[in-house]
């Protein structure tokens, strides 16, 4: 549906992303996971033909861009994180406005709308101004405008930013409701967002692609599989003897002992899932296994892993010419010099000050005879 092949993206000596590339496939609900400045919103832009990149290839619906934008743009329904709305709009106004954008065939146009409202909940606030509306529902008519057009792939950005709980849990719930009929792009930082209605996540950090794969799968891959916790009914001495015999297993120690009940921790130096070897060698030494579980991560440790313990993408220091950089990596900055429109508002109030004195003076001044000879300085002029 989208393929992204090491694109690109500079502003200037800034990489915003580098050399990214990823596979969307049809009717899934993939998610771009990544703190604020990963990229998330410069991926979307291109995507949508709204930015071109600096290199690399970008393909949607089988349209390359730039090459084929427009045609490209009609399979795509976005909304960007600030929601593009006419707020001196009623509803309906605004949405057979977006559809007439689009190129909505005439006869296909009032469907279309009532059908975009009917999916995001708008049909009773559709003759309100759209001001009026909570934010909320704002958000609500921006994904019913995406939605116009019936687009192959629909891109949320930061869909849920502002919202309350109550709010975020009812465009959750649209989300994976729309993923049943569209492929869907979701951009957030927010973990718990992504975990919860994305079936495919892809973890972006300083613009280079991390990660990519079901949250499950993601916790599976970056899980701690050579440590294992067991529980077997059987003595001390016979539990960890038959888990010391595994080969994989490098330390054994009890946990917890409770009468013939022993918890213990075996852990493997290569890595390896030690759970059906440990299973075995505890069967075979006649001690029933009551519990048995590997360690394993959540998406939010996958994420910080990823993101935190990465040196490579560390940003350079900047050169003195643009800013000495202390300790703490900020950029310290020389404070830059007041632009005209600056100096003129700041100093306003005094030069406002002067003139309304000035006009009292000229007002409570005696008047010049009329006849009186002018002055040298008149003359002068």
């Amino acid at each position: 549906m989208i393929e992204v092949s090491h694109l690109t993206k500079d502003y200037g000596s800034h990489h915003a992303v580098c050399d990214l590339s990823f596979r969307v496939e049809e009717g899934q609900i993939y998610g771009l996971l990544g703190p604020n400045g990963a990229g998330k919103s410069t991926i979307m832009n291109i995507i949508t033909g709204y930015l071109a990149p600096t290199s690399g290839s970008v393909s949607v619906a089988g349209h390359p861009l730039p090459e084929e934008a427009s045609q490209a743009k009609c399979c795509v329904g976005y909304l960007p994180e600030q929601p593009p709305l006419y707020t001196d709009m009623t509803v309906q106004e605004y949405l057979e406005f977006v559809a007439q954008l689009k190129k909505v065939p005439r006869s296909e146009r009032k469907n279309q709308v009532l059908r975009a409202q009917r999916r995001t909940g708008l049909e009773e606030v559709a003759p309100r101004l759209i001001r009026n509306l909570s934010k909320g529902y704002r958000q609500r008519v921006g994904i019913a405008q995406a939605l116009l057009g019936s687009p192959k792939i629909v891109i949320l950005d930061e869909p849920t930013v502002g919202l309350d709980p109550a709010q975020v849990i009812e465009i959750r719930r649209l989300i994976r409701e729309l993923g049943r009929a569209h492929t869907v792009i979701l951009s957030s930082h927010i973990l718990s967002e992504v975990q919860a209605v994305c079936d495919q996540v892809l973890i972006l950090s300083h613009g280079r692609l991390m990660a990519v794969g079901a949250p499950q799968e993601l916790s599976a891959k970056l899980s701690a599989h050579g440590v294992l916790h067991v529980t077997a009914l059987g003595s001390r001495e016979t539990v960890l003897q038959a888990i010391r015999k595994v080969d994989q297993v490098s330390q054994a120690t009890v946990d917890q002992e409770n009468g013939q009940e022993i918890t213990v921790t075996a852990r493997s130096d290569s890595g390896a899932d030690l759970r059906a070897a440990v299973s075995q060698a505890l069967a075979q030494a006649g001690c029933t296994v009551l519990a048995l579980s590997a360690e394993t991560m959540s998406l939010e440790q996958v994420f910080l892993e990823l993101t935190e313990s990465d040196p490579a993408q560390e940003l350079p220091q900047q050169e003195d010419s643009s800013g000495a950089e202390n300790q703490t990596g900020i950029s310290e900055q020389p404070a830059e010099e007041p632009s005209d429109e600056e100096a003129e508002e700041n100093t306003a109030p005094p030069r406002a000050v002067d003139e309304i004195i000035a006009q009292v003076e000229a007002a409570f001044a005696p008047e010049p005879e009329k006849n009186s000879p002018p002055d040298d300085a008149e003359k002068e002029d």
